[in-house]
């Protein structure tokens, strides 16, 4: 009797093990089922893109001093004074960020390339959103270090809030796209594999535009300043599996 109930008992403990373990194994079949499906289904790859004509709000302008002197000692004094002095009036400038570039001292060489002289460069980037604070910064900074060059762009916030805006619209085009893709390949639907996103601010220079001017301590000296305009653009680029009408 005993041995009886102990066999009983030993079956039933089997029986409900088994079904334990089937149970997973049946989810996982299922699970392994509905990726096999969805391998097999057709794919294609698309890409959809916003973009907006945005115009540029930042203006670096450099200013530079060349000098030479056959004393390489020389060369680099009169340099740091330079520097030292107009970086002092530049920062002073709140609305105006000021930063050195470039800096270079190298000898020149006469034919039998023995020394004969030193020269050095040296360079300050004056940046800001305010072109009236930066041209009158610049003009007055002119006569010790001279204006060499001036580039604009979109500054990164301005930049990083028109991509947010044209994120909806990229998103909307994609799926504009992938639903037309599908219907032109006989089928109802789409889902989304997978979905990049991208973007990239490409320069733009339309006609000419009213200029920002600023006058030196000598007047008849002005600065330009003439911005452009950048494309801004969200690119979304992705893979989607091609669904037929279930039945």
């Amino acid at each position: 009797m005993y041995l009886k109930r102990k066999q009983q008992w030993i079956l039933g403990l089997m029986s409900g093990i088994s079904l334990a373990l089937a149970a997973p194994a049946n989810a996982h079949d299922a699970h392994e089922g509905h990726a096999h499906a969805q391998s097999k289904a057709p794919q294609a790859s698309l890409s959809a893109e916003a973009s907006k004509e945005v115009p540029q709000d930042t203006v670096s302008i450099t200013l530079v001093k060349e000098l030479s002197d056959p004393s390489q000692a020389a060369v680099v004094k009169a340099l740091g004074e330079a520097l030292d002095s107009v970086m002092t009036d530049a920062k002073a400038e709140s609305k105006v960020q000021a930063r050195s570039g470039n800096y270079r001292v190298w000898p020149h060489n006469d034919e039998k390339g023995a020394i004969t002289n030193w020269r050095g460069r040296a360079e300050i980037v004056l940046k800001s959103t305010d072109f009236a604070a930066a041209s009158a910064l610049a003009a007055k900074l002119s006569d010790r270090m001279p204006i060499a060059g001036m580039n604009f762009s979109v500054a990164p916030e301005t930049r990083s809030k028109h991509e947010q805006e044209l994120l909806a619209e990229a998103a909307k085009a994609f799926q504009a796209r992938a639903q037309a893709l599908a219907e032109a390949f006989g089928f109802e639907s789409y889902t989304i594999k997978s979905v990049d996103l991208g973007g990239m601010g490409v320069p733009y220079y339309p006609a000419p535009r009213m200029m920002a001017m600023a006058a030196s301590a000598d007047e008849s000296v002005r600065v330009p300043l003439e911005p452009g305009t950048e494309m801004v653009s969200v690119t979304m680029q992705g893979s989607i599996f091609l669904r037929s009408k279930e039945k």
